[in-house]
């Protein structure tokens, strides 16, 4: 029978369990997920070396690093492939969610649900209010923060760089909140003047 002393060195011997994400985004997004023939899940796969093992049944994604980290794995690009995973799974194209394969490009998820009582009538006032007429709000969001900006479901994804995407939040959260168009189309311009001269760009 081992010693005490040995089963503690097996013990040591033993790896770490290897770091990975489990996420669930809604079943009708995991085509888009996956791509034409894998493509959009290759494409992550091969850019940040991880691997995607996805459950078309049910919308759960399991991502961990094609290399452990003491192996040559980033576990960066981990924390990247989530993001991009969870981005397609809120509405975002794979081609807006690669956007954030780049450095310092990040993605923020607004629940409406966290401001409004969440009722159908509710989240279709917000929604409405969001995407504005022919689209115009959602629109005059991302141009003038220079973001891209889902809505879907009760949520709302922002992708862009840090003050741009918080920028973009206040926008949304003060809609949500029933804050005039007008009144949000006026900071959101004056952030736009900001941003332009560079340097000084607040928060709205």
């Amino acid at each position: 029978m081992p010693s005490s002393e040995s089963s503690k060195g097996v013990e040591a011997e033993m790896e770490a369990p290897a770091p990975f994400f489990m996420l669930n985004i809604p079943r009708e997004r995991v085509g888009v997920l996956i791509g034409p023939q894998g493509s959009v899940k290759k494409r992550i796969e091969e850019v940040l070396g991880v691997k995607l093992t996805i459950d078309s049944a049910s919308g759960s994604v399991k991502i961990e690093l094609a290399k452990r980290p003491e192996e040559g794995g980033d576990p960066v690009a981990l924390f990247k492939a989530r993001d991009i995973v969870l981005a397609i799974g809120r509405g975002f194209s794979p081609e807006r969610a690669f956007k954030l394969f780049e450095d310092g490009i990040i993605l923020s998820v607004i629940d409406i649900t966290d401001y409004i009582k969440p009722t159908r009538n509710n989240l279709v006032r917000v929604r409405a209010r969001l995407i504005g007429r022919n689209g115009r709000t959602r629109r005059m969001i991302e141009e003038t923060t220079h973001t891209y900006v889902s809505i879907y479901g009760d949520t709302v994804a922002i992708i862009g760089e840090d003050e741009d995407v918080k920028a973009a939040e206040e926008a949304v959260i003060d809609l949500i909140n029933g804050a005039p168009h007008s009144a949000i189309y006026r900071k959101l311009n004056e952030y736009a003047r900001l941003r332009k001269l560079g340097g000084l760009r607040p928060r709205i």
